[in-house]
């Protein structure tokens, strides 16, 4: 099942970037995420790992599965009868920036789960790219 959310920023493309790749700050800008630990240190890269604790759902270790620097990342979570694929995406405009988010879960649990819980994860979803347009748009002007 497929959930997805794309949202206009108006800032360029390598702040939002350099904003939404930070993982481990989202718990600083988006009510969606509780916390958010590097398990293989710091930074995305392909095969790292973080756990994600989100409001209403248990703990979560997902893994960077690709990676296109400066334009997008997937990373996976696996449970028993259940994989989700969380794709993250930044596309340059003229002047703004677009970010595409997509969930796909599989699998007999993954799906029952994903019926389920659409209306948290919509939300979430939505959380999380207003708390990245904040954040984006009041860096914009910043060198920090």
């Amino acid at each position: 099942m497929f959930t997805d959310h794309a949202i206009d920023i108006d800032a360029p493309a390598a702040r939002v970037w350099d904003v939404f790749s930070d993982v481990e700050r989202w718990p600083d800008w988006t009510a969606s995420v509780t916390s958010l630990k590097a398990l293989d240190g710091p930074g995305l890269a392909v095969g790292k790992r973080f756990e994600i604790k989100q409001p209403r759902l248990p703990r979560l270790v997902w893994q960077v599965t690709a990676l296109d620097e400066g334009r997008s990342w997937t990373w996976e979570q696996h449970s028993p009868g259940g994989r989700t694929i969380a794709v993250h995406e930044v596309h340059p405009t003229e002047g703004r920036t677009k970010v595409m988010q997509r969930l796909d879960q599989h699998g007999p649990v993954g799906s029952l789960v994903a019926r389920m819980m659409r209306g948290t994860t919509k939300r979430y979803l939505e959380l999380e790219a207003q708390g990245l347009k904040a954040r984006s748009e009041q860096l914009r002007g910043s060198t920090s």
